[in-house]
């Protein structure tokens, strides 16, 4: 039985985790849980689950090592949104102890710091992202030497048709209406942005360790197609299953083995799947992901800090949707070609970042 650690167990990748645990308890065990505030969903599963738990708002930053130490997890779910989940995927693999990662910052923000520490650890960073997750286990089938192109889905948003004076208007509810996937506000406001498609393409650099010239990304409103390798022979290879969350942590929590699983089977029959071309010129966050992994350096810790800044403000209604693109435009052209060295330095680059977008707000 493998146990389980879900931080940030309330939100919508620890509630599917712990979907999972609830119709496989003879595979999983929840072994810890942490959440950020809510205390009272917090209680109810720490006694559902009969284990240990911390609300990270009311804990010091040592409150997750001292967790990871007292429950021994075999696999830690890091779901925890944004620049947040960073240090507690860091806590995790400096105890070596392998790491199913949500958490698209970790790897944005700090991937050359966190890949030398999961090394030097001998732990595994497995991705939980539908994207990354279906291309992790696509270039084990085919051999990494033989993948050409990586090939990455978007759902479009739901801005997918609007023209550009249109997205001139969009407000935060309309926004907040995703055509395929329920997740969390920020996430939402990424993929109506394509910013979240943005990040994805760094990721998937990082990642898989393949040049920003040989990703692609494709509009594939279904989201049943969740990434695609092409290898060197010209074939395509895709995953294909139903836009759920459960199926990549399955795979994370799984992996290395191929086990059964209780969630349905995805059916051909019936099925329409169409792909378009990208809309850049309108959508400039994508165009501006692309741009920033290139230079990688610290331009990555800017994009992602600046558009969480901007994310913010539109939430809040103080700018609006197309006022995102600008605000990150406008932080990345200022120099960003330091190196981190060290957790801290990842952290000063992103506080500059934040503070020169909250300047243009």
């Amino acid at each position: 039985m493998k146990r389980i650690l879900v931080l940030g167990c309330t939100g919508s990748i620890g509630t599917s985790t712990l979907e999972i645990v609830r119709n496989m308890g003879d595979d999983f065990q929840i072994c810890g849980l942490t959440a950020h505030s809510n205390k009272e969903r917090l209680s109810a599963l720490t006694t559902e689950f009969n284990c240990k738990s911390v609300l990270t708002s009311e804990n010091n930053p040592d409150a997750i090592k001292n967790l990871l130490e007292e429950t021994k997890p075999d696999i830690v779910v890091n779901g925890i949104a944004g620049a947040a989940g960073l240090l507690p995927s860091k806590t995790v693999l400096d105890a070596g102890i392998n790491l199913a990662l949500a958490n698209k910052e970790t790897v944005v923000m700090a991937w050359p710091l966190i890949k030398q520490l999961a090394e030097k650890n001998n732990a595994a960073v497995i991705p939980v992202d539908s994207e990354h997750s279906a291309i992790f286990n696509l270039v084990h089938q085919v051999n990494q030497k033989n993948v050409d192109k990586i090939i990455i889905t978007a759902s479009g948003g739901p801005f997918r048709t609007f023209t550009r004076e249109q997205l001139e208007n969009v407000t935060v509810e309309q926004a907040l209406n995703h055509p395929t996937w329920k997740m969390g506000r920020k996430i939402t406001i990424d993929s109506a942005s394509l910013a979240n498609k943005g990040l994805e393409v760094i990721e998937a650099v990082r990642l898989f360790d393949i040049s920003a010239d040989d990703i692609q990304v494709v509009v594939h409103p279904q989201s049943l197609i969740h990434s695609l390798v092409r290898t060197k022979d010209g074939m395509l290879y895709a995953q294909i299953s139903d836009p759920d969350m459960k199926h990549p942590i399955f795979s994370a929590l799984t992996w290395p083995e191929n086990k059964e699983t209780y969630l349905s089977p995805f059916d051909l029959f019936d099925s329409t799947m169409t792909f378009f071309r990208p809309r850049i010129n309108d959508f400039p966050m994508l165009g501006y992901a692309f741009e920033a992994a290139k230079k990688s350096k610290s331009y990555t810790i800017a994009y992602n800090a600046a558009n969480e800044e901007a994310v913010a403000a539109f939430l809040d209604k103080k700018t609006g949707f197309t006022a995102i693109p600008r605000i990150v435009r406008s932080v990345l052209d200022k120099d960003w070609t330091y190196e981190p060295r060290s957790f801290d330095d990842v952290f000063e680059q992103d506080k500059k970042a934040r503070k020169l977008a909250q300047e243009m707000i």
